[in-house]
């Protein structure tokens, strides 16, 4: 054998020793990289995240232990700046963990089988992974609205309600308060429940206003009033009706307001009204100043001569028909007039006519005059039917809407009746000078004044107040007694409306007796108070030239 032979010989276990080496590496290498490949398959995907928590490369048991450590959290609730802790199983807040990590193994297992995917990975070729699973959880609403309610409960500042003061005849508002929204703050809870991070809310907040002191409470205070004066307002032998209206807003307050009243000069209203219903044209002279008479000066014998000539065409049964008619079809339901006024002159026709159906409080029996009847709420309505004609052009007009009513009347009816300056009664609970268009009646045991009230800030009223006392065998009111309680429910009706000019005492510079329209001295020289004299009286001006009414 030659040398050469022997060399190649060898060196042949050298070349395949080293082939079987790289093959036993490379098998090696294999090896390691799906051993290392196949421990990653047991972990989630680097650029995986579950519900905002990242949970790439980790096991899947680490990731649910982080997930569910995130969520435990408490939400941190700011009420006014307060921190308060809400632990998400207060209300049953639960994860659904296993739907969500199958969900995250699927996308594991997106870019093919085990062998694919390995193959890919030994080539560099690995698709990354990168995807947020969301969150599927749960929790109990009405357990959450409760916890709300409870922390309500503990930090609310209700507004209070308003008031009234007796002593004074004032009523106030409540003072401001605040309480949760529930309603905007159940959604943002819901937000921070369902976010790893961030988990805090700010409590929204309604600012609550203290209630004002609305027609229900100057209601109470009337009644506390009367209470506290001993008067029993819904009593057998005693009844105080009132009737308010807001002439702003409409709102009313009607205490006993059905209740059948003797109307005695009250219903001459009735008898001005149907005057201007009937007259087409200006007043004459001699119309304006028995106008003037009859509401100024309540004059019986120049309101039979209205109703008689100016309305019944020389007959004054006509004309009382027409008064009840009108009374009756303008909303003065259970108002009625049926016979002539007493005047006392000599041989004065006397008789009346049928009265209509009507329909009072049938509870209270306040001995009525069986021909002269109204209520607290009739004598309302008829001021509130001629105020909205006058300033809306509504009321009457739409009543009436055949041109029997203008607006010019409505206002000359109300300028009239301003003129009334009894001094008593409800201009007695205004401030002195303050415009009041109104009408008074009293009669034995009843007292009654209506009309509507002109504050300067604008908020005008109709008032209107009977009161009605048994005095047993007398027959006749206390003045003294009852003037004086139509004359603070008239303080109280004012300091409700007019709050920055309250009287909070009742005045001191009232008359002992309401003022005559005139008087006449020893010598029978006759001086005029608030009634014109004859041929000065302007209607569109009641109290026109007045420092010239008595000069010579």
């Amino acid at each position: 054998m030659s040398r050469l032979a022997r060399t190649q010989r060898r060196r042949f276990p050298i070349l395949l020793m080293l082939s079987a080496m790289m093959m036993l590496a490379s098998l090696g290498l294999l090896v390691y990289e799906l051993l290392n490949f196949a421990g990653r398959e047991n972990r989630l995907p680097a650029g995986i995240s579950v519900a905002g928590v990242r949970v790439g490369g980790l096991p899947e048991d680490q990731a649910r232990a982080a997930v569910e450590e995130a969520f435990a959290q408490p939400i941190t609730l700011y009420y006014q700046g307060f921190p308060i802790n809400l632990n998400p199983d207060t209300v049953g807040f639960r994860l659904s963990s296993a739907a969500m990590f199958a969900e995250a193994r699927a996308a594991s297992e997106a870019g093919g089988g085990f062998w694919e995917r390995f193959f890919l990975y030994l080539l560099g070729q690995e698709e990354t992974t990168v995807r947020d699973i969301p969150l599927v959880a749960d929790y109990q609403t009405t357990a959450l609205r409760a916890e709300l309610a409870n922390i309500a409960s503990r930090y609310d500042q209700p507004a209070e309600a308003g008031g009234t003061d007796v002593a004074t005849l004032t009523t106030f508002s409540g003072g401001s308060g605040f309480e949760m929204d529930v309603e905007t703050t159940l959604p943002l809870i819901d937000a921070a429940l369902r976010r790893a991070e961030n988990r805090f809310v700010d409590i929204p907040l309604l600012e609550g206003f203290g209630a004002s002191a609305g027609m229900r409470t100057l209601e109470e205070l009337l009644k506390a009033y009367l209470d506290s004066q001993g008067f029993i307002y819904d009593g057998q032998t005693s009844v105080a009706s009132i009737y308010i209206q807001d002439l702003t807003t409409g709102e009313e307050i009607n205490i006993n307001g059905d209740v059948a009243f003797t109307a005695a000069s009250t219903i001459k209203v009735g008898i001005l009204m149907d005057y201007f219903r009937v007259k087409n044209g200006d007043p004459s002279v001699d119309d304006a100043f028995v106008l003037a008479n009859s509401l100024l000066c309540s004059a019986n014998s120049s309101s039979n001569l209205i109703m008689q000539q100016l309305i019944g065409s020389g007959d004054l049964f006509r004309g009382i028909q027409s008064v009840t008619d009108t009374l009756q079809y303008s909303g003065a339901t259970n108002s009625y007039l049926t016979a002539p006024f007493v005047d006392g002159s000599a041989n004065q026709q006397l008789g009346s006519i049928a009265p209509p159906d009507t329909s009072p409080n049938a509870n209270f029996n306040t001995d009525p005059d069986f021909f002269n009847q109204t209520t607290a709420e009739d004598m309302g309505t008829l001021f509130g039917m001629i105020y909205d004609c006058a300033e809306h052009g509504s009321g009457l007009m739409t009543a009436y809407p055949n041109g029997e009513f203008t607006q010019q009347e409505c206002r000359r009816m109300i300028e009239l009746m301003s003129g009334l300056d009894l001094q008593r009664l409800l201009q007695a609970g205004l401030p002195a000078g303050t415009r009041i268009a109104h009408k008074n009646g009293w009669v034995g045991e009843i007292t009654g004044n209506a009309g509507i009230v002109f504050p300067p800030n604008g908020r005008n009223y109709v008032i209107s107040v009977f009161i009605w006392e048994d005095t047993g065998a007398t027959g006749f009111q206390d003045y003294i007694r009852l003037w004086p309680l139509i004359e603070e429910i008239s303080r109280a009706t004012w300091n409700f409306f007019v709050p920055e000019q309250a009287l909070l005492s009742r005045r001191t510079d009232l008359p002992t007796a309401a003022q005559e329209c005139f008087t006449t001295d020893a010598a029978g020289n006759r001086q005029n108070t608030y009634l014109p004299p004859y041929g000065q009286v302007n209607l569109d001006d009641i109290d026109a030239n007045k420092s010239n009414w008595n000069n010579p």
